[in-house]
């Protein structure tokens, strides 16, 4: 399983009160929130994807994860994001979250693809959209 160190990007995402279930941990519907959080901003922050007006949107066609260790409010959970397929006009991201002791907490993968936001039609990512994608393209482990 990854380590923190190894992520290309990672970003401190916190939990809310409302995460957590009447279990005392945070509901596994959250986990993906995590997922899309730390994607979507890197997507907009990196990549410059204009989420409000700009000519290609990305839809999740695929999503997976894994859940190995509880996590509950209040702490913080790192979210680390790598590219392990990148195609014209879709992505495959891993995505492995982390507990407040830096031990993996889930792990899976989400896969966008890019679509005119007016047809719906699959387009290639924008020039600086998948500049950003390529800086956090890695080989998958067998």
């Amino acid at each position: 399983m990854p380590t923190i160190d190894e992520q290309p990007y990672t970003l401190v995402v916190p939990t809310r009160w409302k995460d957590n279930d009447v279990y005392g941990h945070v509901n596994n519907v959250e986990y993906y929130s995590f997922f899309d959080t730390v994607i979507n901003t890197y997507l907009i922050r990196e990549g410059g994807l204009d989420i409000h007006h700009g000519p290609v949107i990305g839809l999740c066609v695929e999503s997976h994860c894994r859940y190995d260790a509880p996590l509950a409010f209040p702490e913080p959970v790192t979210a680390g994001l790598a590219v392990t397929k990148l195609g014209r006009s879709s992505v495959r991201y891993a995505v492995t979250l982390f507990g407040a002791d830096g031990a993996p907490a889930a792990e899976g993968w989400f896969v966008h693809v890019f679509v005119d936001r007016e047809t719906r039609r699959p387009a290639g990512a924008p020039d600086g959209l998948r500049a950003a994608l390529e800086r956090l393209l890695v080989t998958p482990a067998a």
